[in-house]
């Protein structure tokens, strides 16, 4: 890591590359979010190779930044890895210390209620950054909102909480038809992000990543209609040439295919 720290610097040095000179922190915010999707991406494929290189990329980022703030006289490598190994030390006393934990779920619960110990924290919540993609941030949010006990007894609440969610969208919907009310929309949008919230929440309760499965049905909505477009291809048709009996019927065809 120091190796690729210094060949920064040698980017930014006076007869180094002009366009790494230029860059700030500002600059390198919307590298380091795409290189962590194209990590992430790669997560999903299961391609370890390609991992290894999205890390690579990922880490060139980090260094970057590393090096900017020691220009700044503001860290240097050595004060991120001190403080993210001391922390994880004094979050991980099951590991190093004398606590004992019985399962996974908690450590995590441990883990939340000892960050919320941690001087300066304003709230549980703080951890949570505004930039995180919204199903993901509800995921987090709840989960550590449950570490301290603010949680569903069981999943099937959470089910009935769904349940309630879509009648009261069926609710919104059908007064936004009958009446024609422009504000109506907002209560639609209203009970659409209570619904996606919930169903976050029940992700959680379920042990599973709503990003993650999300993400999974996406790559599976994408397999199956390009599949569409193909067989349509093959007949020198469009997708927008096509009828929706047509294209259900491919539709199924690719579902029984995958």
């Amino acid at each position: 890591m120091r190796r690729l720290i210094d060949l920064v610097a040698r980017l930014r040095a006076p007869d180094g590359c002009p366009w790494d000179r230029e860059q700030g922190a500002a600059d390198l915010r919307a590298y380091l979010l795409e290189e962590a999707h194209e990590a992430a991406a790669a997560i999903d494929t299961g391609d370890w190779g390609e991992l290894a290189g999205e890390l690579g990329d990922l880490l060139f980022q980090i260094a970057f930044l590393v090096r900017l703030a020691e220009e700044r006289g503001a860290f240097d490598l050595e004060k991120v890895v001190d403080g993210i190994q001391a922390k994880m030390v004094a979050r991980h006393p099951h590991v190093f210390g004398g606590e004992t934990l019985a399962d996974a779920r908690a450590v995590r619960e441990a883990w939340e209620r000892r960050k919320l110990r941690e001087p300066g924290r304003e709230s549980l919540l703080a951890g949570v950054p505004p930039s995180l993609p919204a199903l993901l941030a509800a995921y987090r949010l709840t989960q550590k909102a449950a570490g301290v006990g603010f949680d569903w007894p069981e999943p099937q609440a959470v089910l009935a909480k769904v349940d309630e969610e879509v009648a009261e969208l069926r609710g919104a919907f059908a007064e936004g038809e009958s009446e024609g009310a422009r504000d109506t929309r907002e209560k639609v949008r209203e009970e659409v992000g209570d619904l996606l919230f919930t169903v976050a929440n029940l992700a959680r309760k379920l042990d599973v990543d709503p990003e993650a499965a999300l993400a999974a049905a996406n790559r599976k909505f994408r397999s199956r209609f390009e599949q569409i477009e193909r067989r349509l291809a093959e007949q020198g048709r469009t997708a927008d040439a096509a009828s929706l009996d047509e294209m259900d019927a491919l539709w199924d065809e690719a579902k029984r295919e995958s």
